[in-house]
């Protein structure tokens, strides 16, 4: 099949939907007579009059939320991104290898006996994601590219490519759930499992896009998971979770920058806070906000990475009390809450933000329009990095409603005490 050929895959699924016409004929006639429902996908009509695209990855967590579908009767179709190409890509536990992935999917797909498609997509992935990742850490940044890959890749390219086979809905195995709101959009919502919520990561999803996925694992456990896997007797069901970056299998992304920027390799000085030269680097890639170790300096005291300064090659280092930061510049601000975003934060928006994938939620305040938007930490961050995301939630744990969130500009210490108008958010978790 030609890469990314969706006549192609048109015409396959044309020709297999031929000899059903007659039972969809049938199922139509009963639809007419006993009125229209909707379906577990919140889709009308039955499950097998409902065309499903998943996006499966070769992981144990696609392949259930395709074999769950199939289970339940949906039209399902299972497409596989060829993003990246590792050759003879590492085996560790943990790495991510394309060519391996991609032949799991295709067992999976025809172990539950749905058609699978592979689709070329390594040059959007180059030019969305990686390159953008490239630059964003030579400019003193640490990207998040699975985030990228999430807005370009996958819930657009592929979510286009979805509709034009005509399907209802495109379905992902992320933990993260959707849930319908009474104006007909829909809301983001953490996953149950909080320990595999990856909401953070799909802060940036539009209210179109929400419109079209479906979450079908987002009320689920890892554990449960697996346990359905094992039930449809699908071989991924022990599959290790790929932990590293998809295009950086060795766990070494540093070797992937200096491939696609050399010139972010070059060496610099570290400084103190007062700009006093006190050591050597060989490129500012090799460290990240909040860094301790691997420093190669001599200090009497606990020395970490305060901030980056790309334009002079610069690593700004200083006591760990310099790392926390109270207030913080965003960029690219994508908001899904209700309303329009300047009218919510016209006096202020008091919520809970997360500003690594790894922190629990903490209260702040939203401000800003314009296209220019702050937010004020009541407690503080230490070791907030610019290139992470900041996200937006309307509650500090359980299935929160994911309101947005922005790129992270810049962050700074203004010493400002708790504001009266985030007092309130203090006193809820004192309780």
């Amino acid at each position: 099949m030609p890469p990314g050929n969706t006549a192609y895959i048109k015409e396959q699924l044309a020709a297999a939907e031929t000899a059903d016409r007659r039972k969809r004929a049938g199922a139509a006639a009963i639809a007419t007579m006993t009125g229209t429902m909707l379906n577990s996908l919140d889709l009308e009509g039955r499950p097998q009059d409902t065309r499903v695209v998943v996006a499966m990855s070769g992981g144990v967590d696609s392949s259930v939320t395709a074999a769950l579908l199939k289970s339940e009767g949906y039209d399902v179709v299972g497409i596989t991104l060829q993003l990246y190409d590792h050759g003879a890509a590492t085996h560790r536990k943990g790495a991510c290898c394309a060519g391996q992935d991609i032949h799991d999917a295709r067992d999976v797909a025809a172990r539950i006996g749905i058609p699978h498609y592979v689709l070329d997509y390594e040059s959007r992935f180059r030019e969305a994601v990686m390159d953008n990742f490239a630059d964003s850490y030579a400019a003193g940044e640490t990207p998040v590219p699975c985030i990228e890959c999430n807005r370009s890749i996958k819930f657009r390219d592929l979510l286009k490519t979805a509709r034009e086979l005509g399907a209802a809905a495109l379905a992902t195995g992320h933990y993260v759930a959707s849930r319908p709101l009474a104006d007909g959009t829909r809301a983001l919502v953490c996953a149950a499992d909080s320990d595999r919520d990856q909401s953070y990561f799909l802060f940036a999803t539009t209210r179109d896009q929400l419109d079209y996925l479906r979450f079908p694992l987002g009320d689920m456990t890892k554990q449960q998971t697996r346990e359905l896997a094992r039930r449809f007797g699908l071989d991924v069901a022990e599959k290790h979770d790929s932990q590293d970056i998809c295009f950086v299998p060795t766990g070494r992304y540093t070797d992937i920058i200096g491939r696609l920027r050399p010139n972010a390799v070059e060496p610099g000085d570290i400084v103190d806070l007062n700009g006093r030269i006190i050591g050597a680097h060989q490129g500012i890639i090799h460290f990240t906000v909040g860094q301790r170790k691997g420093l190669g300096i001599a200090s009497t005291a606990p020395l970490y990475v305060v901030r980056l300064d790309a334009a002079r090659r610069r690593v700004v280092v200083g006591p760990r009390e310099a790392l926390r930061m109270d207030r913080i510049v965003l960029r690219d601000v994508n908001w899904i809450g209700d309303g329009v975003l300047d009218s919510a934060v016209r006096d202020g928006l008091e919520l809970f933000v997360r500003v690594r994938s790894t922190r629990a939620p903490q209260p702040a305040s939203l401000r800003g329009a314009d296209g220019r938007y702050e937010i004020d930490l009541v407690a503080g961050e230490e070791g907030v990095s610019p290139g992470q995301a900041c996200v937006f939630y309307d509650a500090p744990s359980g299935q929160a409603r994911v309101l947005g969130g922005g790129f992270i500009e810049s962050a700074m210490a203004t010493g400002a005490t708790v504001r009266g108008a985030a007092r309130p958010l203090v006193e809820a978790l004192r309780g």
